[in-house]
């Protein structure tokens, strides 16, 4: 017998326990084991590369293994080529449906018939699964995956087919005792989609019949540790508190975030030796930079119309503007995972906070021609000053052409000055940055490590907020004074603000920022996102 295949952090596709570190994946849900044993109808939603395929296939082969359900998940991923054909569509359903109960080593009493019925265009699906139930000695289950897929014509067929099925069902007419859409989209959309209104009981909806929409969440932090603690156990390698503490704080839990960092460390760069904070900032560096599928696929979201007119007030701090299509944008960024799920709408985690302010800042970057290194002093700390009134200088030359040039027009100013101090930064030091919709602000915390005078790494921190100088408008001066003042300091730190760094109207005022020197303390990484 070969030995037991090396595990590792996946990043690609769905889990396998026998090759990755997973959780439990059925743990994660344990409503939809519930609704099935109830016979009912629901949709499971979540962003891309959270675990919905792990936790339906493991449910699937579960119920199925107890012996009283058949239950298979089969992908509709396929179907998007038929577009609003929908006899195209449900052939290359019932094509899939095949292909996933062959593959799962079922008996023959439990396979649908082969071939599959003939019937109607627009009814062949419906006729094809009541033959199938009335064969099969057992209740069948089917969990329908990448039903976004569907598209037009072909959704709104599946959908009313599936409505039929479901409200004609009896013992003369058998259909699947439970049906679960899983994708993307809360069931919201899918009514929209296939004719009817968003409210959940209307009736016109060829989908009205659903009984629940789950969400599968993001990892708390003990599972994040669990996770990690997963590859300790395999190989002896750990992870430090600190280290994991910084995962869950840039990643929110993102199972997809958890596992690249972690993959990163030891598969990429093949860290030896216990794994810590450090090493864990240089991952998530490496990721963005790297613009890996997952992060290339959302930063490629940024410029659709409905992302856009929800992130343009986050990243420029404004309040989104009255239109009566908001909060169905809002959905739908949030079912993109791009903004969190409670208000008030903020970005999901900071690594999405700093892709999406690169991504934006990308056209600016490339245009500052400044030495980073010509910023370090002679003791090696930053010399932040000197970078402001530089770049007052930079906007007042090509201020006004960048915003033109700029996308994201209302929040232009953030992220130019993002693009700015992302390039003269980000080659030694760190920023941490923090937006939100309504705040009117953008703050950032600039950590730069140096040397002691006895060699010792030291971190040298700035505070810094960002507010926009609107004519007519009040001096949001004073406001951003008042809150670098109640910024949380390290021990004992040497305090100072620099002066008013205004631009000409129309430009950021950047309030002020506050040096928080280390002193002779050694570097702490911070173990929370800062509370500015």
């Amino acid at each position: 017998m070969p030995p037991p295949r090396a595990k590792y952090f996946n990043t690609t596709g769905p889990c396998d326990p026998r090759r990755h570190y997973m959780l439990p994946p059925t743990q994660r849900l344990p409503e939809a084991r519930v609704l099935v044993e109830m016979d009912r109808y629901f949709v499971l939603h979540a962003p891309r590369q959270t675990g919905k395929t792990t936790t339906l296939g493991t449910l699937a082969a579960e119920l199925t293994a107890e012996g009283d359900i058949a239950a298979v998940m089969f992908s509709c991923e396929r179907a998007k080529s038929a577009g609003d054909d929908y006899a195209a569509a449900e052939s290359l359903l019932l094509e899939s449906l095949r292909r996933a109960t062959e593959g799962a080593g079922w008996p023959p009493e439990l396979l649908p018939p082969d071939p599959w019925p003939q019937g109607t265009p627009g009814g062949r699906f419906i006729s094809a699964l009541t033959e199938w139930c009335r064969r099969c000695p057992r209740r069948v289950v089917l969990f329908m995956d990448e039903i976004d897929a569907l598209q037009g014509n072909s959704l709104v067929s599946i959908l009313s087919q599936l409505r039929e099925g479901h409200n004609a069902r009896h013992e003369s007419q058998p259909f699947p005792a439970s049906v679960v859409l899983c994708g993307l989209r809360d069931v919201r959309d899918y009514k929209i989609a296939s004719g009817g209104a968003a409210d959940r009981y209307n009736a016109a909806s060829p989908f009205n019949i659903i009984r629940k929409s789950l969400r599968l969440g993001d990892f708390a932090a003990d599972q994040i540790a669990e996770l990690y603690d997963q590859h300790t156990q395999a190989t002896g390698q750990e992870f430090t508190k600190d280290a994991v503490d910084r995962v869950f704080e840039l990643t929110q839990g993102q199972p997809w975030l958890v596992n690249a960092l972690a993959d990163e460390i030891i598969t990429e760069t093949r860290v030896t030796g216990t794994i810590t904070t450090g090493q864990v900032e240089d991952a998530k560096e490496r990721l963005i930079k790297a613009r890996a599928i997952h992060l290339d696929s959302l930063a490629a979201r940024l410029h659709e119309p409905r992302v856009k007119r929800v992130m343009e007030p986050i990243v420029a701090g404004t309040f989104p503007h009255t239109d009566p299509t908001f909060s169905s944008d809002l959905s739908y960024v949030r079912d993109l995972g791009l903004v969190t799920q409670k208000p008030p709408p903020q970005v999901a985690n900071p690594i999405y906070q700093e892709l999406i302010l690169r991504v934006l800042g990308d056209l600016t970057e490339q245009n500052i021609h400044a030495d980073p290194h010509s910023f370090v002093l002679p003791d090696g700390r930053f010399d932040l000053p000197r970078l402001l009134r530089e770049f007052v200088v930079f906007w007042r030359e090509h201020g006004e052409i960048l915003i033109q040039q700029e996308g994201y027009r209302e929040a232009a100013c953030q992220i130019i000055l993002m693009a700015f101090l992302h390039r003269l930064v980000n080659g030694g030091g760190y920023l941490d940055r923090e937006y939100a919709a309504g705040t009117k602000r953008l703050d950032v915390f600039v950590r730069w490590p140096y040397p002691g005078p006895g060699g010792e790494r030291l971190m040298q921190r700035e505070a810094m907020e960002l507010k926009v100088w609107r004519a007519g408008e009040n001096d949001p001066m004073p406001d951003g004074l008042a809150r670098l003042d109640r910024y949380p300091r390290p021990p004992h730190p040497h305090h100072r603000r620099t002066g008013d760094l205004r631009p000409p109207p129309r430009g950021p005022a950047v309030a002020g920022t506050r040096r928080l020197r280390a002193g002779d303390h050694p570097v702490r990484p911070p173990g929370h996102r800062p509370a500015v």
